[in-house]
C-alpha cells in the first residue's frame, strides 16, 4: 500500500487516485461558487486552512499537473463574461457584490482540489484528505481480496458440478433410452385399446339388434296367446 509521503512525491500515484473526489466532503464541506463546479483560490485556501499565497505557490509549481484536472485561468473577456455569469446566479442570501478580479481569475473544480489535497503538504486538512483515500484504498483491496476468494470458491464448486454432470451424463442417456421404450410400448397399447374399442362397439350393436329381435318375438307370442 502506498504511503503518504509516496503519494506526495509520485504524479502517477495521484493520477491513479484523481476518481476519488467524494473524499473532500468526507473531510470538510468545499463551498462552491453559483455554478456549482468551480472555486476560486480563496475558497481553496479557507478549505484547507492555509493561506492563499500558499495555493498559489503551489499552483505555479505544479501548474501543467492541475491543469490536465481542470485547473482554468480567466483573463479578459472570458473574465467578464464569467463574472456577469455568476453575478446571474448568486442568490438573494449571498453578499451584494460578487468579489472581483482585477487580471486574472483561477478556477478550481473539485477533482483539482483533490489534486492540490495530494500535493499540499502543510495542511492538516490535506493530510486528513491524503489518509482518507489510501484508506479507501486499502479498504477497496480487502474486498477485493474477498471477492477474489469468493469467486475461486464458486469455480471450485463449478469444476465439482462439471465431473457429477460428466458422471450423469451415461446415466440420463440410459433413462432417456428407457422413456423412448416407454413411449413405444404405449404407442402399441393404445393400438391395442384402440381395436378393443372398435370391437366392443360393434358388439353392443349386434345386441341393439338381438334385443329388437327379442322384443318382436315376445310381442308375436302375446299375440299368439290372445
Amino acid at each position: 500500500m502506498p504511503t503518504e509521503v509516496a503519494l506526495l512525491e509520485s504524479r502517477a500515484l495521484r493520477v491513479e487516485r484523481m476518481g476519488h473526489v467524494d473524499v473532500l466532503d468526507k473531510v470538510k464541506s468545499l463551498v462552491m461558487l453559483p455554478d456549482g463546479i468551480h472555486v476560486r483560490t480563496e475558497d481553496v485556501a479557507r478549505y484547507f486552512e492555509v493561506s492563499t499565497t500558499s495555493v498559489r505557490r503551489l499552483t505555479d509549481r505544479h501548474q501543467p499537473e492541475l491543469n490536465e484536472n481542470g485547473l482554468r485561468i480567466l483573463r479578459g473577456s472570458e473574465l467578464r463574461t464569467f463574472q456577469s455569469d455568476m453575478k446571474s446566479l448568486w442568490t438573494e442570501e449571498a453578499p451584494e457584490s460578487y468579489p472581483q478580479a482585477a487580471t486574472q481569475l483561477r478556477l478550481f473544480t473539485r477533482r483539482t482540489v483533490l489534486n492540490v489535497a495530494m500535493l499540499l503538504r502543510d495542511s492538516d486538512i490535506a493530510r486528513c484528505v491524503r489518509t482518507y483515500l489510501l484508506d479507501a484504498e486499502e479498504e477497496l483491496r480487502v474486498a477485493y481480496r474477498s471477492l477474489d476468494q469468493r469467486v475461486t470458491g464458486i469455480e471450485g464448486c463449478l469444476a465439482g458440478v462439471g465431473s457429477a454432470l460428466q458422471e450423469l451424463g451415461p446415466v440420463l442417456g440410459r433413462m432417456s433410452e428407457r422413456f423412448d421404450s416407454l413411449d413405444r410400448k404405449l404407442d402399441v397399447t393404445y393400438q391395442v385399446v384402440g381395436a378393443i374399442s372398435v370391437k366392443l362397439s360393434d358388439v353392443s350393436q349386434g345386441i341393439v339388434r338381438i334385443d329388437t329381435r327379442m322384443d318382436g318375438l315376445a310381442q308375436q307370442l302375446k299375440d299368439l296367446r290372445g
